[in-house]
């Protein structure tokens, strides 16, 4: 195989009834599940909608920074609700995508984009409603020169991604959850959820238990200075 040119093949991919169940979670309730251990950067921004949820399982790409070619052949192999997931180094010199490769996409009925680099065409990014993570927005369009990989494992602030992955995304941001361990996350992010339910109702009835504030200063041996 030439080094730098791969496709791989996806072995194994997320369940569906995951993929659906995750949809209703927040990805802040998730991440507290899995012990705010993972997260795609602050800089991955929705450039659609708000309103619009991601969930699907990830086809990943490793591309030169600035260059889409293997990017256009993740859009040819994705399967429907897919996630094609874009370490691009975290350039934004040159867009990795616009409204062409969305249009693509929205017709092959995948799930979105998550792009470690910079998109382009942004107001009709927006009006597709289709999910678009990006680190950034340019007028600058790519190259399709290569080199690249697809489902490859790759990271984004250190954020592992392995094809297959379960991703997620909202307001907040995006998170990867591990295929594996995607069953048992999905049962403690739903915990996380009612308890948060629970707590909201106990602060619009007055019920609300604050004393855990002054008896962790307390434990930290907080001086209180008139």
């Amino acid at each position: 195989m030439t080094l730098g040119f791969r496709v791989y093949g996806r072995r194994s991919t997320v369940d569906s009834a995951l993929v659906a169940a995750f949809a209703e979670v927040p990805v802040a309730n998730v991440s507290d599940s899995m012990h705010r251990m993972s997260a795609g950067g602050a800089r991955l921004r929705p450039i659609h909608p708000a309103g619009v949820h991601l969930s699907g399982p990830a086809i990943t790409v490793r591309c030169r920074p600035g260059d889409n070619l293997l990017i256009h052949k993740a859009i040819d192999m994705a399967a429907k609700g897919d996630v094609i997931v874009v370490d691009g180094g975290g350039d934004l010199t040159n867009a990795l995508i616009g409204e062409i490769m969305v249009y693509l996409a929205q017709e092959r009925g995948i799930s979105g984009f998550v792009l470690n680099g910079a998109v382009r065409d942004r107001e009709e990014i927006y009006a597709s409603g289709l999910p678009v993570y990006a680190a950034g927005v340019t007028h600058r369009g790519p190259y399709k020169d290569g080199p690249g990989e697809i489902n490859a494992t790759i990271a984004i602030d250190g954020m592992i991604i392995c094809p297959g992955d379960l991703i997620i995304g909202d307001a907040d941001g995006v998170l990867c959850v591990p295929q594996q361990e995607a069953e048992g996350i999905l049962r403690a992010a739903k915990a996380k959820q009612a308890a948060e339910q629970a707590e909201i109702k106990s602060i619009r009835d007055g019920s609300v238990d604050r004393s855990w504030v002054d008896r962790l200063l307390d434990e930290r041996g907080c001086e209180y200075v008139d």
